[in-house]
């Protein structure tokens, strides 16, 4: 319809308002335009209520997908720019990349200073764990004064009491146990293996090295489980930090156990009886099985590759499942990294638990926003001397790609 009516020269004509626009003169009160949705009487209000609210759930999808598609368009801003300031905007660009490298310099530099100050300590505590070795007086004082600071009534080791190297049995499968994570992954029938583990090592990967990452080794005396000294468990991060200045985990690689007949902790075997159709004869057959175990770490999960993802090839549920999968496994290479290596004593003697329990329940509780306050208003208060206390609302666990890795800033020395 043409908006261009023509108007007389000189009237006083004002355009329609809901002001000056009687109430008689409206289309619906004429009659002209009702509308043709059914008046909500009381029998049909929760009906009615229910579909308002899945219409707006819909609005809010529409809504949020039309958000999305604006995420990365340009503005048309920096197009409309000068050339002289969009030079500038390139030129900081620049200044970026060499930023960028000085960061990816910094960090390999970081890991470099780690492994040169931390492998003497690490030896002097395989030492002295195996039995190799004898504490110093001064070692044991130091360690008194800290076990009197964590605990008042903690009672200082006698005086006379004989000395000597003396090894700490079952240290690392202790320690490994006292892992809030860690301790999930250990079946009764791991133990056996881990009893024979002596020192669990970390090796950072040299320069010649095509990526950045680590080693995290594990040091077994000769068992009946695997002929394997050392199992390995490598992590590789991306040849560039991420956008927040830190490593990128980019995917993990394992070590084939080279087990012993019949000692394969990661399969349950099983005996099933099978006929044969034609003789009636019967015959035990052997099968194994996949089952839960530590050393199954040592098989890390693979991603599937980008191409598989775009053709379809990986379903849904299936992607997500790996995607637990590959933060898990990810999490606890970083745990024992960041954390037991660093900290085995605490781990051993569980002075560490507090500290994981802590952070534990902060990461699973979420602040609750002041708006959600309001629906307060929607519901009777009662009388009830139940005494329930509120219960906090709950984060779900995160789904998604491995994270950004985040080792521990090296300090100026």
């Amino acid at each position: 319809m043409s908006s261009n009516v023509p108007v007389p020269a000189g009237s006083d004509i004002t355009a329609p308002t809901p002001q000056n626009t009687p109430l008689t003169h409206a289309p619906i009160a004429a009659g002209l335009s009702r509308p043709t949705v059914p008046d909500i009487s009381e029998d049909n209000e929760e009906d009615a209520g229910d579909d308002l609210s899945g219409a707006r759930n819909l609005m809010a999808g529409l809504v949020q997908s039309k958000l999305a598609d604006l995420v990365g368009r340009s503005s048309g801003y920096i197009e409309s720019l000068p050339t002289e300031v969009k030079r500038s905007i390139e030129g900081l660009k620049g200044v970026q990349v060499k930023q960028n490298d000085l960061q990816n310099k910094y960090k390999r530099e970081c890991l470099e200073l780690e492994k040169k100050l931390q492998k003497p300590l690490y030896e002097r505590r395989h030492a002295i764990i195996t039995g190799a070795a004898e504490p110093t007086a001064e070692e044991i004082e130091e360690g008194e004064k800290q076990s009197l600071k964590d605990d008042e009534e903690y009672a200082p080791l006698p005086k006379d009491a004989p000395s000597g190297p003396a090894a700490i049995p079952e240290f690392w499968l202790t320690a490994l146990r006292n892992h809030i994570g860690i301790s999930e992954l250990i079946t009764d029938r791991d133990s056996g293996a881990l009893k024979h583990l002596i020192d669990i090592r970390i090796s950072y990967l040299d320069d010649s090295s095509s990526k950045p990452g680590f080693k995290i080794l594990f040091h077994f005396t000769p068992n009946e489980y695997f002929e394997n000294e050392v199992l390995e468990k490598t992590y590789l991060y991306q040849e560039e930090v991420g956008y927040s200045g830190d490593f990128v985990y980019d995917r993990a690689i394992g070590t084939e156990i080279k087990w012993k007949e019949d000692k394969d902790l990661t399969k349950e075997f099983e005996i099933k009886k099978q006929r044969n159709k034609n003789t009636n004869r019967t015959r035990l057959v052997r099968k194994a099985k996949p089952t839960e175990s530590f050393f199954n770490f040592f098989t890390p999960p693979v991603a599937p590759s980008e191409e598989a993802i775009e053709n379809g090839e990986i379903e849904e549920e299936e992607m997500e499942e790996i995607e637990e999968k590959l933060e898990m496994d990810y999490q606890i290479g970083e745990d024992l990294k960041e954390k037991i290596i660093p900290r085995a004593i605490d781990y051993f003697t569980g002075k560490a638990l507090e500290y994981d329990m802590m952070d534990e329940d902060d990461d699973d509780f979420e602040e609750i926003d002041d708006d959600e306050d309001d629906d307060e208003d929607q519901f009777d208060e009662s009388d009830s001397d139940d005494g329930d206390a509120p219960v906090a609302k709950r984060r779900a666990g995160k789904k998604g790609r491995a994270p950004n890795v985040n080792p521990e800033e090296c300090k100026q020395q």
